[in-house]
This record gives structure tokens, C-alpha cells and sequence, in this order.
């Protein structure tokens, strides 16, 4: 019951805000555009200090951040490099065969395991 009284005041506070706009708007417009004007202009003044004074520090690290993402677009282009190969207007193209790798990838490890045997269920 409490909550719905809450509601009620809520509306009632909401629906005087309009009417005092709606009647402001009507009976003298020039004052209402320019009070409207300078709540905007103090509200991004407010904003532009803000984003000065705090939300500006914040930058750096975001740029440090994008500084070691760079330098590692460089390291895994250098790393897979594709060689160029540059065939002249008269020369007949080559064609390379690929080397083929058996090199095991370093981040993936065999682990040995002594598993026990079970019995033979097909023995029976």
C-alpha cells in the first residue's frame, strides 16, 4: 500500500512539471528558450571541466595499452612474414616448392600416463 502512495505523488510531481513547462513555454517564450540555452551551456561547461581535470588522466594508459598491442602486430607480422616473390615482365615465373615443417608447437606438451588396463570384458 505504501509503494502505491509513492506512485501516486510521483505522477502528481511529474504531471505539475509539464503543466509549469507547458505554461512557461506559452505565456513567455523568450525567457524559457533562454533559460533552457544556459542550462545546457553550464551543463557542458560543468562536463568539459570534468573531462579535464579527471576523466583525461585515464588516457594514458589506454595509449600505453595500444602501444604494446601495436608492437606485437609488428612482432607476429615480422614472425610470419611471407617471402615476396618479384617476377619480371620477361622472366618466366618460378615456382617454390614449400618447405614442409615438422616443427611441434611449444605451448602443447604430451603428458605420460600410466593407465591402468582393464580387464577384458569380452573374455567372459
Amino acid at each position: 500500500m505504501g509503494g502505491n502512495k509513492f506512485s501516486i505523488i510521483i505522477y502528481l510531481v511529474i504531471g505539475l512539471a509539464v503543466i509549469g513547462l507547458i505554461s512557461q513555454l506559452i505565456g513567455n517564450t523568450v525567457n524559457f528558450l533562454t533559460n533552457i540555452l544556459l542550462m545546457l551551456a553550464a551543463g557542458a561547461a560543468i562536463y568539459g571541466l570534468l573531462y579535464y581535470f579527471l576523466l583525461r588522466k585515464r588516457a594514458p594508459s589506454n595509449s600505453d595499452d595500444m602501444k604494446k598491442y601495436k608492437k606485437a602486430v609488428r612482432q607476429s607480422k615480422s614472425k610470419y612474414k611471407q617471402p615476396v616473390n618479384s617476377t619480371a615482365a620477361g622472366s618466366k615465373p618460378t615456382i617454390t616448392a614449400k618447405k614442409k615443417r615438422n616443427k611441434r608447437s611449444s605451448h602443447l606438451r604430451v603428458i605420460e600416463g600410466n593407465k591402468p588396463k582393464g580387464k577384458d570384458r569380452a573374455s567372459f
